[in-house]
């Protein structure tokens, strides 16, 4: 059974940056990207950013167009463990956070999403 762990959410001003990361153990089929939603409040949840599998030997990343040139996800294939690095944070970026194994292309979520972590920007 796959588990996926967020975390490194916080507070921080607008034009600050954070980093998340997601630990996922279990993972059995290389066929399946990784990525980031987020849901803020009263909005529903959206897809963030996704990297296609990171054990294959090309891996490419995906993002949406409000954090394109803000966030930059990557992958540890050792540690089995996804990032997101937010770089200036916005007020609108303010969200719980959630990673998930998505299938590609369609960035539709495999499992059920986790608790997240959350991320409030101030402006």
């Amino acid at each position: 059974q796959v588990q996926l762990v967020e975390s490194g959410g916080g507070l921080v001003q607008a034009g600050g940056s954070l980093r998340l990361s997601c630990a996922a153990s279990g993972r059995t089929n290389s066929n399946y990207a990784m990525g980031w939603f987020r849901q803020a409040p009263g909005k529903e949840r959206e897809f963030v950013a996704a990297l296609t599998d990171i054990s294959w030997s090309e891996t490419n990343t995906y993002y949406a167009d409000s954090v394109k040139g803000r966030f930059t996800i990557s992958g540890d294939n050792a540690k089995n463990t996804v990032y997101l690095q937010m770089n200036s944070l916005k007020p609108e970026d303010t969200a719980v956070y959630y990673c998930n194994e998505l299938h590609p292309f369609v960035w539709r979520p495999v499992h059920s999403w986790g608790q997240g972590t959350q991320v409030t920007v101030s402006s």
